[in-house]
């Protein structure tokens, strides 16, 4: 079978800076930046404040809670042909990507990963949430860079020593193969009665 034919989903990286408050997380978003037509997770670098009606969570906003930090790795997906359920999931897998490419890279820190947050001890290191929009399911994973501001006790790529362009890069490649696999693998069996 012929690989590129299961290539439904394109990765980018945005060298632009772009701060992140939750209306990027929309469906049509990565096509509005990049013109992509397709199922696609796109990654940047910007400041996130994210509050009030922004908030997706409703744990979250019922708090009042908010997600801010000084610089941030935002990756948005979108898929439009699966449910919230497999969002959720490809979300979970996206983070369990993340920290396997820290442990590859960090000696002697443990990065731990909890549902689709990361941590290093006590400390997050990312936020992740996954809804609907009309057309699609959209997800936002956010790694800190530097997460001054956050409210509560956080630590970032910058401290421990992870480049993040690089690190965003390896994850979208990473991210992009195994969705393919995941095409390739639908299409190479027979059903059985």
């Amino acid at each position: 079978m012929d690989t590129e034919e299961c290539s439904l989903i394109a990765t980018r990286y945005l060298g632009e800076g772009i701060d992140y408050d939750g209306g990027q997380l929309r469906g049509h978003f990565i096509r509005e930046r990049t013109g992509l037509g397709t199922d696609g997770l796109i990654a940047f670098i910007g400041r996130c404040d994210v509050r009030g009606e922004a908030l997706v969570d409703l744990e979250d906003s019922e708090r009042g809670d908010s997600i801010v930090a000084g610089r941030m790795l935002h990756l948005i997906g979108e898929h439009f042909s699966i449910g919230l359920r497999e969002g959720n999931l490809r979300l979970r897998l996206l983070a369990g990507m993340a920290r396997e490419i820290l442990d590859e890279s960090i000696d002697r820190i443990r990065v731990n990963r909890d549902g689709d947050d990361l941590f290093v001890g006590e400390r997050k290191l990312s936020v992740a949430i996954c809804t609907k929009s009309s057309v699609s399911v959209v997800f936002h994973m956010g790694i800190n860079i530097d997460p001054a501001g956050a409210p509560v006790p956080a630590i970032g790529l910058e401290e421990l020593g992870v480049e993040p362009e690089g690190f965003a890069r390896a994850l979208l490649d990473r991210y992009s193969t195994e969705c393919r696999s995941i095409e390739i693998a639908l299409r190479k069996v027979r059903g059985v009665d």
